[in-house]
């Protein structure tokens, strides 16, 4: 606050992006990316959306193009960015397929999926259907495998995975581009913007009811360390928080 200032008032409840947020007090510059805070939400539901719910949105909407109708598949629609891309989807009216392993099976479908596939049952590549856009959060199949499952002019937008043997996912990010001129579909890849407008998008999207957090597990700030080894196993549900 001081001369000049604006935007936000002593006591405004706002949520947001910060480098080395896992701590008691941050600052923040007041034109970064912060937005007041959704309506009717705890403060940990709230936090529990900026940074996978601004990679889930700019992966569909600015990579993706995903519009009604569309048809679109989640691969880890169990996971943190899963859970938010299944609702954003359904909410831009695309029909949504979400892939899973089976203890999720329930919660996916919770979140509007209308079809649900579980992984250790049904190899998606192999299933004969055909997406528009493909959002890929585990980077468990080859890129020649999520090309099968591409329609005429559809879109695939990697989100994970561990890249070819030589050059890592850089390597894999090259091959997809090359490749995507010659396959008759896009290979979108990009980086998260933590910007104020899309934090007020979500915000809205969350006030609406078309976008819930899935919080699937909390821990008191002091075991920082224990939430980052679970979230490296591999198999988190929803998002993890950090409680004061």
């Amino acid at each position: 606050m001081g001369k000049g200032a604006g935007g936000f008032q002593p006591g405004d409840r706002v949520y947001g992006c910060r480098r080395g947020a896992f701590a008691e007090y941050v600052t923040v510059p007041s034109d970064g990316p912060l937005s007041a805070m959704p309506g009717g939400l705890a403060y940990e539901e709230a936090a529990a959306i900026p940074t996978s719910g601004l990679t889930a949105l700019q992966a569909l909407r600015d990579k993706g193009g995903v519009r009604e109708g569309h048809r679109v598949l989640v691969n880890g629609a169990s996971g943190g960015i899963g859970t938010f891309a299944v609702r954003l989807a359904k909410a831009y009216g695309a029909e949504v397929t979400g892939v899973c392993s089976t203890r999720n099976v329930e919660l996916v479908r919770s979140l509007g999926a209308d079809h649900v596939i579980d992984y250790t049952r049904q190899d998606f590549t192999t299933s004969g259907r055909r997406y528009d856009l493909v959002l890929d959060n585990v980077g468990n199949h080859s890129l020649r495998a999520l090309r099968r499952v591409l329609a005429p002019g559809g879109t695939l937008v990697p989100n994970s995975g561990d890249g070819d043997r030589w050059f890592g996912p850089i390597g894999r990010l090259i091959v997809g581009h090359l490749t995507s001129r010659f396959a008759g579909h896009r290979f979108a890849t990009f980086l998260t913007s933590e910007n104020a407008a899309d934090l007020a998008t979500l915000r809205e999207l969350a006030e609406s009811g078309a976008l819930t957090p899935v919080i699937g597990r909390t821990y008191p700030l002091r075991e920082a360390a224990a939430a980052i080894a679970h979230l490296e196993g591999g198999h988190a549900r929803g998002k993890i928080v950090l409680l004061l």
